[in-house]
């Protein structure tokens, strides 16, 4: 079955740390674009940060540049997202996606192919 499936979320106190996983399985992310996403309740999604696993290309959203960090583990075929110092605003069910191709600089309007379940991330004051 092609699937995604993330972990690692959890409730953290702000300035803390977590590190998600998005794991793939029944596929390679092989010549695909990673993507991190979130929405917390009563928002609309948006997107956090974007990695392409042919040539390890990252972009971030601004609200998350110097604290968040993306990074893809090939041969485990899955790809993290640390997150430091995280504030309280952070808190959202984090989703991963995949899609075709590189990010590219319009990564936030793709269309993401495949997604996870989600995992909860809180974030308290």
């Amino acid at each position: 079955e092609v699937q995604l499936v993330e972990s690692g979320g959890g409730l953290v106190q702000a300035g803390g740390s977590l590190r998600l996983s998005c794991a793939a399985s029944g596929f390679t992310f092989d010549d695909n674009a990673i993507g991190w996403f979130r929405q917390a309740s009563g928002k609309e999604r948006e997107g956090v940060t974007c990695i392409s696993s042919s040539d390890g290309s990252t972009y971030y959203a601004d609200s998350v540049k110097g604290r968040f960090t993306i990074s893809s583990d090939n041969a485990k075929n899955t790809v993290y997202l640390q997150m430091n110092s995280l504030e309280p605003e952070d808190t959202a069910v984090y989703y991963c996606a995949v899609t075709n191709g590189e990010c590219g600089s319009s990564w936030l309007a793709r269309l993401w192919a495949l997604w996870g379940q989600g995992t909860q991330v809180t974030v308290s004051s």
